[in-house]
């Protein structure tokens, strides 16, 4: 059965051509750089923190372990910033202290109910094809009062503006991870809900922030709406340039997109 991602679904409302180059052409280029490789290996960090099974005194080999090997994914080692990766190290040093204390703050006593749980849901009332939503949730928690809290890491500079906040082609991501989530385990939606964790490389202070995204009734038809409309145009290979998202495509005045 096809599959549809977050990420595949963004690109497509990014620009429909795109969508083709990268996932039906597999013209893909980018391989990561500096900043996806602190964002893997932290994301990786805080998965064996949330599940204990990493004492807190090799947090921070762990991590520079983690990161090396993900630089070294990325090529020649000359193509990499010296000085930037020296600085994310220490960056990352105080960012981890916050992590656990900031899920304590925000949701009191919880206890883990999932860690990058897998989605491959069916994606019902779409005719023209058989379709999954393909995901993975970095984590869910439940607390006392019996909600579910689905949380996805971020890592950042600074942090986000209020723009960013309430873009929907990033929030949408939350919202259809609640949508399938629900429908996988039966659970209520009035009873689950959704936040981003941001964990913030250049802040000088609150260097993670968790917050709260609202993805109701109405907010879930515009997230369903979207992905029903990028796979009928998918379907129907309805493949128009959106010229408004050129600027730094890597595809842009390439062979490929002229």
């Amino acid at each position: 059965m096809k599959h549809i991602s977050y990420s595949e679904l963004k690109i497509w409302a990014e620009c429909p051509y795109k969508h083709k180059l990268n996932y039906v052409d597999k013209l893909r280029k980018f391989i990561g750089n500096e900043y996806t490789a602190f964002g893997r290996s932290l994301h990786s960090l805080c998965e064996h923190m949330v599940q204990e099974t990493l004492p807190e005194e090799q947090y921070d080999d762990f991590f520079e372990g983690t990161f090396g090997h993900e630089l070294g994914q990325l090529g020649d080692p000359e193509n990499l910033r010296e000085n930037l990766v020296n600085d994310m190290l220490v960056q990352a040093k105080k960012i981890t202290p916050h992590i656990i204390p900031g899920l304590v703050n925000s949701f009191g006593e919880y206890e883990v109910f999932s860690v990058e749980e897998k989605l491959f849901e069916k994606i019902n009332d779409f005719s023209l094809d058989k379709y999954t939503f393909k995901g993975y949730i970095d984590l869910v928690i439940k607390t006392s009062d019996g909600r579910y809290h689905i949380i996805d890491w971020k890592t950042c500079s600074w942090g986000w503006d209020a723009r960013k906040r309430t873009d929907r082609l990033v929030t949408y991501q939350l919202t259809l991870y609640k949508k399938y989530f629900c429908q996988k385990h039966n659970i209520d939606p009035s009873i689950v809900e959704t936040h981003f964790a941001l964990l913030k490389r250049t802040a000088k202070k609150d260097n993670v922030e968790i917050f709260r995204v609202t993805s109701g009734k109405k907010k879930t038809e515009n997230a369903m709406a979207l992905l029903h409309r990028a796979l009928h145009n998918i379907c129907k290979s309805n493949n128009i340039k959106n010229r408004l998202s050129c600027r730094g495509c890597e595809h842009y005045k390439t062979k490929h997109c002229p």
